[in-house]
């Protein structure tokens, strides 16, 4: 989702229309638009018997197959109870239109789904990088191990049910009151492990990454699917570490090149990445989980498990630094 241009415009539409809608037996009121996507936009709601603010987020449906992916997304929102996954307070499916195949003239989507999920004013991850690449400010390392833990922890319970994200990313990572991760966005979720037997199953789920998963941020075995193979969860593994990567030098390890315009599956499947030398700030156990994160062979790349138990280790080091140096100074 991208921030809405023209907020201002947008935000005195909304307050002098005041919308009402009801879901699931609450009233909402309509207060203003924070994001706009392709297909889906994000109102600030207030619900009138609470007065609690909400997000809610309106995808507009153009098929059958659309409405599907939708309802799968609220599902998965329900399913999920963790504290690093974001969860869902109500959604409705509103239909617009009867699709008919055989009209001359079907524009305009056919329905809108309608999902109330929690709101996080400080945004998400990805708001904050942008405004510290501004100062140049580096979050200390204490805090993106802390970031990594709870990203770690709620990717752990979706894999753990064979459920892989396919879209984790700055921008999709929230941050609670309580400097919580939360993962977000449910709708390139899918079951983690694929077998790719033909030719068509491989192009059908490299079409679908291109449009579900983010480039600079997409595994490489997603740019190339090939036959007589197996995609795993650890396409989540190979993201994961561009986050982090993020968390620690203000950009994305591919972000550049994509902005340039140049060739983001190249660079990735030449695994050209830089490691700043000039910022000393991270400790070489940080970094060098980062590298055993971004292998360009799934194979190479490790399972969540592993990940936690090497941050664990790489958490103990850090903290018996900080105690040394604070030993030295006094």
């Amino acid at each position: 989702m991208n921030s809405v241009m023209g907020l201002g415009k947008l935000v005195t539409q909304c307050i002098c229309a005041r919308e009402s809608i009801e879901i699931e037996g609450h009233r909402y009121s309509v207060l203003e638009r924070l994001a706009e996507g392709g297909y889906s936009l994000v109102d600030l709601v207030k619900d009138k018997a609470s007065y609690r603010e909400f997000a809610l987020k309106r995808i507009q449906c153009h098929s059958k197959e659309d409405e599907r992916n939708t309802l799968k997304e609220v599902e998965y929102h329900k399913q999920f109870r963790h504290k690093n996954l974001c969860g869902c307070e109500g959604s409705q499916l509103k239909k617009l239109r009867n699709q008919n195949p055989g009209a001359a003239f079907n524009t305009g989507p056919i329905s809108e789904m309608l999902i109330v999920l929690p709101f996080f004013k400080r945004g998400t991850l990805q708001d904050e990088i942008s405004l510290r690449q501004h100062k140049m400010e580096y979050i200390p390392e204490k805090r993106v191990i802390q970031l990594f833990l709870g990203i770690c922890e709620g990717l752990r319970e979706l894999h753990s049910h064979n459920i892989a994200h396919r879209d984790i990313k700055p921008g999709n990572v929230l941050l609670s009151e309580t400097d919580t991760p939360v993962l977000m966005d449910f709708g390139s979720m899918d079951v983690a492990r694929v077998d790719i037997k033909t030719a068509s199953e491989a192009l059908a789920l490299q079409d679908k990454a291109s449009m579900t998963c983010t480039m600079p941020y997409r595994a490489p075995e997603l740019f190339n699917v090939e036959r007589q193979t197996t995609i795993d969860e650890r396409v989540d593994i190979w993201s994961l570490g561009g986050t982090v990567y993020a968390m620690m030098y203000l950009e994305g390890p591919f972000e550049k090149i994509h902005q340039r315009g140049d060739s983001v599956a190249l660079a990735v499947l030449g695994c050209n990445i830089r490691y700043p030398e000039e910022q000393t700030q991270y400790s070489s156990s940080l970094v060098d989980l980062i590298k055993s994160l971004l292998a360009v062979d799934p194979t190479q790349r490790p399972y969540i498990d592993w990940v936690l138990q090497r941050l664990d280790n790489v958490s103990k080091n850090s903290n018996n630094c900080n105690t040394k140096s604070a030993t030295n100074v006094i």
